[in-house]
């Protein structure tokens, strides 16, 4: 399926939450969950740098889907800013969770921070369906590949900064 214009809508507003994580101090994530009638239902961005590795976005808003029916979860789609980790993807099939769609993929990350002289991150790069091979995803969207990237530079500037 390709990316609609509410899709890009919400996308955008995964973008902000990524600017709210990186002015937070975190690295610059957000997500998005909403239901199969378009209504968001819950917000969430990157809180990894209080230490817990583990705080993604898309990982937060999969265990709280744990609340909905599982119906609902399959109805639901994750907008999120960039392409679930493993981590993250394995989080959203095992609670049942339905189309993905993502601004940025794993793949131009780990190509901008190759780009800027960082190592590879502690987790192999792959693509969500390697993980969870069944879920509908769509991204990434190169309408908002500068911001992104932007975004994911500055972080790397103040990285250097600490």
């Amino acid at each position: 399926m390709a990316i609609s214009e509410q899709d890009l809508t919400h996308l955008r507003a995964c973008v902000e939450l990524a600017r709210e994580a990186f002015d937070a101090g975190d690295d610059p994530f957000g997500s998005v969950l909403v239901d199969a009638a378009g209504a968001v239902l819950r917000t969430d961005r990157n809180r990894a740098g209080s230490g817990d590795e583990t705080q993604h976005p898309e990982f937060e808003l999969a265990r709280w889907s744990a609340r909905l029916p599982p119906d609902e979860r399959a109805g639901c789609t994750v907008y999120t800013s960039g392409e679930h980790c493993p981590m993250c993807s394995a989080a959203h099939a095992w609670m049942g969770l339905g189309r993905i769609v993502y601004a940025g993929s794993s793949e131009q990350l780990s190509q901008w921070r190759a780009s800027w002289g960082l190592p590879a991150g502690p987790v192999a790069v792959l693509p969500i369906n390697t993980v969870a091979p069944g879920l509908p995803v769509d991204g990434p969207a190169p309408e908002l590949e500068e911001e992104l990237r932007a975004l994911h530079r500055a972080a790397y500037a103040r990285s250097l900064r600490r």
